[in-house]
């Protein structure tokens, strides 16, 4: 099977991943569930051979020296990709992400109304989070195509790799890939600062250096827009407090209860209604009774906080998967096993 016929079929079958893998048939993730194609295992040879269609030069050296190695990839009328090559049990795999190339409105996604209200913000930090294929990504790049379309601004993203491609609408906005334009998040945030940004997007607050620069960023009058692994709000406060050294954490908790807007949080749901997926969503704004939490450092109070203020958008990781639940759109069994307390909302869904 050809590497094109693959990746057909994954875009005729709505594929989110796709796995190729010496002495295994081509393997789809569609809608969360792993699904083999009817066709021969394939051979280390094929996979190779696959790989280096892919793969620039340089991407090559660097597998061939680290036995990893990160790159993107584009078929022209089939699709991008973002793929990961790697050893197992020595042998060459395959992890490709398939990249939507079509940027989608920010109302088609299903999300809450408040974060459409996020993309008005003049300054700050707003940071999406959830885990690896929760939507991240295209939520921000909703955001950034809103703002494209409304402002006449300049917006610089730091991506790794470059997914959603985007046009200049009202905005002027330019994209740097990781490795391409730019050593590292970091490299490419510090330069940033200075080629006059008033939005900047960076992919992932990786280090402690990316994660101050960001700050400080948003701190001088930018918009910044970044992602971490965090499953909630309160982990995401306190991961990044936790970079720092003990004698910073003072200080850092001081600057984040200023530049913090807001934080959401996703996770996602096969849906049981038609084919498709469905976003749960925490929100956590920052008021000013949040802001003193940060600085205070008491984050176990952001649950309570959250629960407390839905009239002004907040909300809370397990009223967002009650919702789905009531409108019928993802099983309770998935309800419960993604829920951040079980037992509480399992006696809801009864209720």
């Amino acid at each position: 099977m050809k590497l094109e016929d693959i990746l057909r079929s994954a875009t005729e079958g709505d594929a989110s991943d796709i796995h190729i893998i010496a002495g295994h048939p081509p393997v789809l993730r569609v809608h969360t569930v792993m699904t083999p194609l009817d066709c021969p295992a394939l051979t280390a040879e094929t996979v190779r051979g696959m790989f280096e269609q892919m793969a620039s030069k340089e991407s090559i050296e660097t597998f061939d020296r680290q036995k990893d190695a990160d790159f993107s990839f584009a078929i022209k009328g089939v699709g991008r990709y973002r793929v990961n090559a790697h050893m197992q049990r020595g042998t060459l795999g395959l992890a490709m992400r398939v990249v939507k190339t079509k940027v989608p409105p920010l109302p088609d996604l299903n999300l809450p109304e408040v974060i459409s209200r996020l993309t008005y913000l003049p300054r700050g930090l707003v940071l999406v989070t959830g885990d690896t294929g929760s939507g991240k990504s295209t939520t921000l790049a909703a955001m950034i195509q809103a703002m494209n379309e409304r402002y006449r601004k300049h917006i610089i993203t730091l991506e790794d790799p470059v997914e959603y491609t985007f046009e200049s609408n009202k905005c002027l906005l330019e994209q740097r890939e990781l490795g391409h334009d730019m050593p590292s998040f970091a490299s490419g945030l510090k330069h940033a600062l200075r080629q006059d940004p008033d939005i900047i997007l960076v992919g992932e607050m990786r280090d402690l250096e990316t994660t101050a620069l960001a700050i400080t960023a948003a701190e001088t009058g930018h918009l910044v827009l970044s992602t971490l692994h965090t499953v909630n709000a309160s982990q995401t406060v306190e991961r990044i407090i936790d970079m720092y050294p003990a004698a910073q954490q003072n200080q850092i908790r001081s600057m984040l209860s200023n530049t913090l807007q807001a934080v959401v949080s996703q996770t996602l749901f096969s849906r049981v209604d038609k084919p498709g997926m469905a976003p749960a969503t925490e929100v956590l704004l920052c008021t000013p009774a949040v802001r003193n939490i940060i600085r205070e450092a008491r984050t176990f109070e952001i649950p309570n906080v959250i629960d407390t203020n839905r009239a002004i958008g907040m909300c809370s990781l397990d009223s967002s998967i009650a919702e789905l639940y009531f409108n019928g759109m993802i099983s309770r069994e998935d309800a419960i096993a993604q829920s951040a307390y079980p037992d509480k909302l399992e006696r809801q869904l009864v209720a």
